[in-house]
């Protein structure tokens, strides 16, 4: 899946008591320093002859201009002091992302004068913002060849994918929720209200129609992900398993496409094990793998969750779904993340093999061990009417070979985990990636309207780290 395309919108501020001609100098090596950086954006050299910000009218322009362009973010970098009411009014009526920085003053003049005070204009901007009820992320005060430009900006473009992604999620529902698994019902209503978050549901019976509909007008596309499976797995199943298994997955694709979904969550026991005679787990790997998440039990939630991580990563890793399953039997902060097999090929530490689960007589599971290193690990969800984020870090270990797909992980106080687990609104599924994104994800949260919940006690830290220091976590 290719890396995450984000446009923003750029509008360097004045003032007009400060430089001019300084603040369109520091415009212009801000526009040199993102095209050296392969930032995308679109640009207001064409509304009036500075290309800056400060006018009333030409704001209005540049509104039009940038919903015309449907940018992902705005950048408001200060040239001087800035015309903060100008920067909050563009800010409200565009409702993206905002991002304020500006560049460090240098030595007053011999006489005395200074050309910019941008520092200043930040304090007034980030208040007038408050003011307008706007969330905005700041770059700390600072030069553009500094590393804090060019880490602030790249942190900013994955935000905007974050919130990008969040607002047009559909996902595609396979059939209601197992019985069982109460812990994965979800308020569809509430979704949509609070985040525009939509679902598609459809019955088993569509998707065993489309599998049948593959079969018959697709077959060449079937033997294509056969082979690919011979390819890139070892397949302890029958032949006639595994078409059923390429099968799902190209159905499951079509259909998320006819619906313009997102992400899939599939009821994938035990109605479908009836109809097809497997699991769908190898076929949810297949999609995992192409970059269209796709959760086990019907988990609503756990698509969302699995949606944020990847668009905090810009895309460019794959999340594994997975259960919060059992303590480690010798590492007091280790636990089992496990599930049949739904992880995308990539993030494999070894051959994966289509097989027979844990805990179902069914083939079309997959089984192996992820790769170790470090991990982000997050959970959305929620109830009562109240929704938040739960994430962390951890990093994989080792521990004993069990079946499906698993990966043994170390965080830093799993008793303390485990209680926030339990005490809610969180379940036993969460999503991991091998990335730190938390930093991402949790200021992300102020744009989407869900409270970041830390399971460590590193909000300081994080803060930190957004505001341009070096942390290490």
């Amino acid at each position: 899946m290719e890396k995450a395309k984000i446009r923003i919108g750029l509008a360097p501020t004045r003032r007009s008591i400060f430089s001019a001609p300084d603040a369109i100098k520091f415009a212009n090596l801000t526009r040199d320093k993102l095209d050296e950086l392969g930032v995308e954006y679109v640009d207001i050299k064409d509304i009036n002859e500075e290309g800056l910000l400060y006018d009333d009218d030409d704001r209005i322009k540049i509104a039009e201009k940038f919903k015309k362009e449907k940018v992902d973010g705005l950048f408001i970098p200060h040239g001087n002091f800035g015309t903060e009411y100008e920067c909050a009014r563009l800010a409200k009526e565009l409702g993206v992302p905002v991002l304020l920085w500006g560049p460090r003053d240098e030595r007053p003049e011999p006489d005395g004068m200074r050309l910019r005070d941008s520092q200043c204009g930040l304090f007034a901007t980030g208040k007038v913002l408050r003011r307008f009820r706007v969330p905005f992320t700041y770059m700390t005060n600072c030069r553009l060849d500094d590393p804090e430009f060019e880490r602030g900006v790249k942190d900013f473009l994955a935000v905007c994918n974050v919130v990008k992604k969040f607002r047009s999620i559909r996902i595609l529902q396979i059939g209601p929720r197992p019985f069982d698994f109460w812990s994965t019902m979800c308020n569809e209503g509430e979704l949509l209200e609070k985040f525009n978050i939509q679902l598609a549901p459809i019955p088993i019976p569509e998707l065993t129609a489309e599998i049948k509909k593959v079969k018959e007008k697709t077959p060449d596309k079937v033997s294509e992900v056969v082979k690919y499976c011979h390819e890139n797995m070892t397949c302890d199943i029958s032949e006639d398993l595994l078409t059923n298994v390429a099968a799902l997955k190209i159905a499951m694709r079509n259909l998320a496409d006819k619906y313009g979904c997102s992400a899939i969550a599939i009821q994938c026991w035990n109605a479908l094990q009836g109809e097809i005679g497997i699991m769908p787990c190898a076929a949810n790997a297949l999609l995992n793998e192409e970059g269209l998440p796709v959760v086990c039990e019907t988990d609503i939630h756990g698509a969302i969750t699995q949606i944020i991580v990847e668009a905090a990563g810009m895309n460019e890793k794959r999340g594994l779904f997975a259960d919060w399953t059992v303590r480690h039997p010798d590492n007091e902060n280790g636990e089992l993340l496990q599930h049949c097999g739904p992880w995308p090929i990539s993030v494999a530490n070894e051959k994966p093999t289509i097989c027979v689960p844990v805990a179902f007589d069914h083939n079309g599971a997959v089984s192996a061990e992820a790769k170790h290193g470090k991990l982000t690990l997050a959970r959305f969800d929620g109830d009562n009417g109240e929704y938040s984020i739960l994430l962390g870090h951890a990093k994989g270990v080792d521990g004993p070979y069990t079946k499906g797909t698993y990966l043994w992980v170390e965080v830093e106080n799993l008793k303390r985990l485990e209680a926030k687990v339990v005490e809610g609104p969180y379940i036993h599924h969460c999503v991991g990636i091998h990335e730190d994104v938390v930093p991402i994800i949790y200021e992300a949260c102020k744009y989407i309207g869900v409270t970041p919940d830390l399971y460590d006690p590193i909000e300081d830290k994080v803060k930190a780290y957004l505001h341009g220091e070096d942390v290490e976590f």
